[in-house]
C-alpha cells in the first residue's frame, strides 16, 4: 500500500447552475430545486429545446461581465477561484513567491469555439483576429497563474468528462512529491452550440429534465460552472494556522481501452481506479460514508455505475448532482468534489434529482431523499469519453 496523499483542502470556491457560491449551490441541493432552461446565450435549429443549465451573467466577478479578451471558462474559474481564496484565508500577497501549482481540467474551454470565425473563413474572408486573441488568452490555468501572480508548476488537463477529477489528483502528488507548498486545483467549462448539437446528435440529451438512475432515464443535461480547491502541505497549513476542511486521501486514474464514448460494459476501467483510490489510501469499506457518483442519466452510464458500486462498495449511499448542475463536462469532477467536501461536512446527502422509479436492470439505486451518512470518507468519482476513469478519495479532517 502506498503513502496516503497529504494534501489538505483549506479552501473551496463553486459556481455553477445552482448558485454563484458553493453555500448557494449546497443550499439548493438540499432543498431539491433544479429549473433547467433552453439556453439563453445561443440558438439552436433544433425542434426541440433541450434544456441546459446555465450560470446566470450576475454570478460572474462584476470586473469580469463585460470584458471579451477571454473566454467564459477563464471568467469561471477565476470567480471559483477568488471564492476558494477568501475560503483558505487567503491574500493574493501571502502566495507569491511560494512554490505554488496551478492544475485545471476543462474540455470545451481549451478549443476555439467561435463559431462566426470559422464561417467567415470558409467563404474566404479575413474574420476579425479577435476570436484566435480570445482563445491563445484564454488557457485557464494559465490565466488563473496570471491573475494571482503564480509561478509554479502549470498544467492544463484535458481528459473529457474526467479532466478536473484528473486535474485535483494531479496536483495533490505535486504536494506529496515536495514539488509545491499549495496548489489551485480545479475545473471550469462553458456551454457552447458545438457541445449542444453534439449531444444531442449522438441522442444522449434528455428533452426533459435529466433523471439519473431511474428507470425512465433517456440521457443527460448539459451545464457549465468550475469548482477550485486549494491544496495545502501540512507545513503550509499549519504555518498559517488554518484549519483544513478536508484531506485529499486518495487518487485513482485508468482506462477502459474499450469504446469511443460507451464505458466498458462490466465497468472494468472504473472498478481498477476504484481499487487504485482504495489502496492509495488505505480506505475500508465501512469508513466510506458515501460516493458521488458520475451518474450522468445517460442508459450505458448509470447501469454500468451502479454495477460497480454493487459489486465493490455494497450498501454504501450513493448519489448522482447532474440532475441539479447538469453534466459541466471538464468541470463536472472539481464540482462534485466541492459538494463532496460539504456533504461530508454535513455527514448528508441530497436526494438524488429526478429519482422516481428504480430500475429492476440496476442493482444499486441512489438516495432518493437527503440521507444522513456515517464515516469519515467519501468517494467522487468520474468516467468520460474515450473509457477514462477517475476516482478521489476525500477523508473528513481527521481523515
Amino acid at each position: 500500500m502506498r503513502q496516503r496523499i497529504p494534501a489538505a483542502i483549506t479552501g473551496v470556491g463553486c459556481i455553477c447552475g445552482v448558485g454563484g457560491t458553493l453555500g448557494e449551490c449546497i443550499e439548493t441541493l438540499f432543498e431539491g430545486r433544479r429549473n433547467p432552461l433552453p439556453p439563453l446565450r445561443f440558438t439552436s435549429t433544433h425542434d426541440v429545446r433541450y434544456p441546459v443549465f446555465e450560470v446566470p451573467e450576475a454570478a460572474i466577478r462584476p470586473e469580469l461581465k463585460n470584458t471579451d479578451h477571454i473566454s467564459l471558462t477563464s471568467k469561471l474559474a477565476i470567480t471559483a477561484a477568488y471564492e476558494a481564496f477568501i475560503d483558505a484565508g487567503l491574500e493574493i500577497h501571502e502566495v507569491k513567491g511560494k512554490k505554488v501549482g496551478v492544475c485545471i481540467g476543462t474540455t470545451v474551454g481549451s478549443v476555439m469555439n467561435d463559431l462566426p470565425f470559422y464561417a467567415e473563413f470558409h467563404k474566404g474572408g479575413t474574420p476579425e483576429i479577435g476570436a484566435i486573441n480570445r482563445f491563445l488568452r484564454s488557457n485557464p490555468s494559465a490565466l488563473i497563474a496570471r491573475e494571482f501572480g503564480l509561478t509554479g508548476p502549470c498544467q492544463t488537463v484535458v481528459n473529457a468528462c474526467s479532466s478536473s477529477t484528473d486535474a485535483i489528483g494531479i496536483g495533490a502528488s505535486w504536494i506529496q512529491s515536495g514539488l509545491c507548498e499549495m496548489v489551485i486545483a480545479g475545473g471550469a467549462d462553458e456551454l457552447s452550440l458545438v457541445t449542444y448539437n453534439g449531444f444531442i446528435s449522438m441522442m444522449i440529451a434528455d428533452e426533459n429534465p435529466c433523471k439519473p438512475f431511474d428507470r425512465d432515464r433517456k440521457g443527460l443535461n448539459l451545464g457549465e460552472g468550475s469548482a477550485i480547491l486549494i491544496l495545502e502541505s501540512e507545513h503550509s497549513w499549519v504555518q498559517r494556522h488554518k484549519t483544513p476542511r478536508a484531506i485529499v486521501l486518495g487518487y485513482g486514474s485508468s482506462s477502459d481501452a474499450h469504446h469511443l464514448t460507451a464505458p466498458h460494459p462490466h465497468g472494468e476501467g472504473l472498478k481498477r481506479a476504484l481499487i487504485e483510490a482504495m489502496s492509495f489510501s488505505g480506505a475500508k469499506l465501512d469508513e466510506i460514508a458515501f460516493v458521488n457518483a458520475h451518474g450522468t442519466g445517460t442508459p450505458d452510464n448509470d447501469r454500468v455505475e451502479s454495477k460497480v458500486l454493487s459489486e465493490l462498495l455494497p450498501g454504501v449511499p450513493f448519489v448522482s448532482t447532474k440532475g441539479y448542475t447538469g453534466h459541466t463536462l471538464g468541470a463536472a469532477g472539481a464540482i462534485e468534489a466541492a459538494f463532496t467536501v460539504a456533504c461530508l461536512e454535513r455527514s448528508m446527502i441530497p436526494g438524488n434529482a429526478g429519482f422516481a422509479n428504480p430500475d429492476p436492470d440496476l442493482p444499486a439505486t441512489p438516495a432518493k431523499i437527503p440521507t444522513v451518512v456515517k464515516g469519515s470518507m467519501a468517494i467522487s468519482q468520474s468516467l468520460a469519453f474515450g473509457g477514462c476513469n477517475g476516482v478521489l478519495i476525500i477523508g473528513n479532517r481527521g481523515g
